[in-house]
């Protein structure tokens, strides 16, 4: 009897294990998600698997009820709202696409409610910090080894570019060689969903990745770069090669980058990260006047109210607009 029961329950363990990986793989096919969204929708359902499988239930079973046990657990474990309104929308998901595909009968989280989000502004930079940071970041001592001005150099360009083009930090160390082409005014970006967008380039940010190219050159670390079309050995293919396991510069090896530079731009290092700089670019154009949308399209977000985060900009600059040009502002 007993064996009959643990039988049972791998049975139902190994039903909802297929359960979810029906679901991500819909994720992937139908909606372009990328590895890491999979990768973070796949622990979340994993915790809410083992959760249910610990107090009897399966996802193929579970009531709403239970589904408000494992909220309640949530929230008794004292995790952030945003955590716990994620990990809800990944259950939400999950179901309506087990009652869409007609494995349950019924959506026991179409009425479940989540903790309200409450989203922070984000992180950034003044404009005179990012020009500090740019001019530390352009300093090299032209007496110094090739291997450091070469490091000095591709962190110059590394930051000019995030800075330029607002790009994802994962986007901008996967970019591929032809990214490099001299007569480019944009660039071709592969983004969340492996989505093509065209962002531009500025002279700055071009002056700074030729710079960086023909000190990759001189070293004779570039000769490992085939003929377009053809791929060669490792790292061969990015603008930013390294010999790790990836074939290019680490998030978490430019991470560390920028926290040295910080604190040689005598700014705190918790201020500095790829992300902030993203955020100054965003913040940056919509203050000097750049459209919503335009901004949306730079990002590559797909959806408007992602991009609303920056509406505090648009607030302070629209009043500053209306203090500075309208006819009755001084009339107090």
């Amino acid at each position: 009897m007993a064996g009959a029961a643990r039988g049972k329950a791998r049975a139902g363990k190994h039903s909802d294990a297929s359960l979810i990986a029906l679901y991500l793989d819909m994720l992937a096919a139908e909606r372009g998600a990328g590895k890491n969204t999979l990768a973070a929708y796949g622990r979340d359902l994993a915790d809410f698997d083992a959760h249910l499988a610990a107090t009897g239930s399966s996802i193929a079973t579970a009531s709403t009820y239970d589904l408000r046990i494992y909220l309640g657990k949530l929230a008794g474990q004292g995790l952030q709202s945003s955590t716990v309104a994620r990990r809800l929308s990944a259950v939400r998901q999950l179901y309506r696409f087990l009652y869409a595909e007609g494995r349950r009968k019924d959506d026991p989280a179409a009425v479940l409610e989540g903790p309200k989000r409450v989203r922070a502004l984000p992180k950034t930079l003044t404009i005179a910090e990012v020009d500090r940071l740019l001019k530390v970041a352009a300093t090299s001592d032209p007496a110094a080894p090739l291997p450091a001005r070469l490091r000095a150099a591709r962190l110059y360009c590394l930051v000019e570019m995030l800075y330029a083009t607002g790009l994802r930090v994962s986007e901008l160390i996967a970019l591929p060689r032809s990214a490099a082409r001299h007569d480019a005014r944009v660039i071709v970006v592969r983004g969340k969903g492996n989505k093509e967008r065209l962002v531009p380039l500025n002279d700055t940010a071009k002056r700074a990745m030729a710079s960086y190219l023909a000190l990759l050159a001189q070293s004779g670390q570039d000769r490992h770069f085939p003929p377009p079309g053809k791929r060669g050995r490792q790292g061969s293919e990015w603008l930013f090669p390294s010999f790790g396991e990836s074939g290019h510069l680490t998030r978490q090896h430019l991470g560390r980058e920028l926290k040295v530079l910080a604190g040689a731009a005598r700014l705190r290092a918790a201020q500095v990260s790829p992300h902030v700089l993203r955020h100054a670019f965003a913040s940056h154009l919509l203050h000097n006047g750049a459209d919503l949308r335009v901004v949306q399209t730079l990002l590559g977000h797909a959806d408007i109210s992602t991009t609303q985060i920056y509406t505090h900009v648009l607030e302070e600059r629209l009043k500053s607009l209306v203090r500075d040009l309208h006819p009755l502002a001084e009339m107090d």
